[in-house]
This record gives structure tokens, sequence and C-alpha cells, in this order.
């Protein structure tokens, strides 16, 4: 069973993480690496990955459960999945969210702790961009998921149903962490000098498995 944040039977410390990688936000900026977890590790015998489910605001939600999760996690391979020790469904603050300074997800690892998060979505299924028209590259990281790009007063957004989110945040974005993860288990010592090629690596993993998952689907 699913528990939010304030019915964990685990608590919070002092002991500080690092994040490595993520950033797949709505609108890319700089201070990645300033944010930090305060979690303590699983106990022996505990079940991973603990879930953590925030209250988001009326505004934002969820467009995956915890049990959504899971499933996905199973369809890739174990090496890939079982050093998880939390998966934290984020709230966001609406303002941070228009002015693009909110994350999609994250990858963040420190003191025995190895975490997913994956921030809430608004409700009215519209990513938002500004003003500014998005970039045809940015346009292609959501095509095979979203292309209905639209503009009004605000600026520029793309227009999401309730299943293209679902399978964007499973197939693409969750997938894209988990690649992180492997990345720094299997792959390179982890620094800013190489965001560039941390962030190719998740984005590669990221499509194999979407990829994968997509012939699954066709195949049942």
């Amino acid at each position: 069973m699913t528990q939010n944040r304030k019915q964990t039977a685990w608590k919070k410390n002092r002991k500080f993480g690092d994040i490595h990688g993520g950033r797949m936000r709505l609108k890319l900026s700089d201070g990645i690496f300033n944010r930090k977890h305060n979690l303590l590790p699983p106990t022996t015998g505990q079940e991973t990955p603990i879930f953590i489910i925030e209250n988001t605001s009326k505004d934002f939600y969820f467009p995956v459960t915890a049990d959504e999760i899971k499933e996905t996690i199973k369809k890739l391979p174990t090496e890939h999945t079982k050093f998880l020790t939390h998966i934290w469904l984020d709230k966001v603050n609406k303002k941070d969210y228009l002015n693009g300074k909110t994350n999609q997800g994250e990858f963040i690892c420190g003191s025995k702790v190895y975490l997913i998060k994956l921030y809430a979505f608004p409700t009215d299924n519209k990513m938002t961009f500004g003003q500014t028209k998005p970039t045809t590259k940015q346009l292609n990281f959501y095509k095979p998921y979203c292309t209905d790009l639209q503009h009004d007063k605000n600026g520029w957004y793309l227009q999401w149903t309730t299943d293209e989110i679902k399978k964007y945040y499973l197939h693409k974005l969750l997938t894209h962490e988990i690649g992180h993860c492997v990345d720094y288990f299997y792959g390179r010592h982890w620094s800013k000098a190489n965001t560039k090629q941390t962030e190719d690596f998740a984005d590669n993993y990221a499509v194999i498995w979407s990829n994968n998952f997509k012939e699954i689907i066709e195949e049942q």
C-alpha cells in the first residue's frame, strides 16, 4: 500500500546528497547540483523502492500512480533498478512552474540513498514554454508522445491528453531517470563537467526502453 509523506514509517535526517543529472525541465536552467536530499536509507529487509507521495495543489496532479511505476520497473532488467531506494512524487509551486523554474524529474543520490523524483503536472495538461517558441529539438523530444503545439496570450504550450502524459511519464521520464542510475553505477564518474554525456546516456537509455515498451504493447 502506498503511503503519503506524513504516513511513511522512515524519518528524515540531516545527511545530504547530490543530484546527478535528470535535467528534464520544461525550461532548461542551471543550478541542478544545488538541490539536496535528506532521507534515511532503507532498513534491512525493507521493500524498495520506498514511495513518497506529496499532496498537490488543485492546479496539479500526478499522471501516474505508484502501482503503474512498479509495473514499469518490472519490465526493466533487475540489475538496472535494484539500487533504487526511493521514488518521490513531489509537488511543484505554480509560480515557479509558470516561470520555468521547475523540473519534471531528477535522479539524486548520496548517503546510501538513490532517489528518483517525478514532479506533478498541471491539471489542464498544458506543458508551458513561455513566449519563446520551443525549438525543433525540444519538440522532437516530445514528438513520440505529443505534437499538439498551441499558443495563447500566456505563450506557447503543448496540449497533452491524460493518456499521452501518462505514457510520457512512464516510458520516457521515468526511464530517463533510471538511465541516470544505471550510468552512475555502471558508467562514469559524475561531475558538472560531463553533464552532456550523462544526459545523452539517459536519453538513449529512455529511447531504447520506450521502444521496447511500445513493441510489447503492439504484440499484446
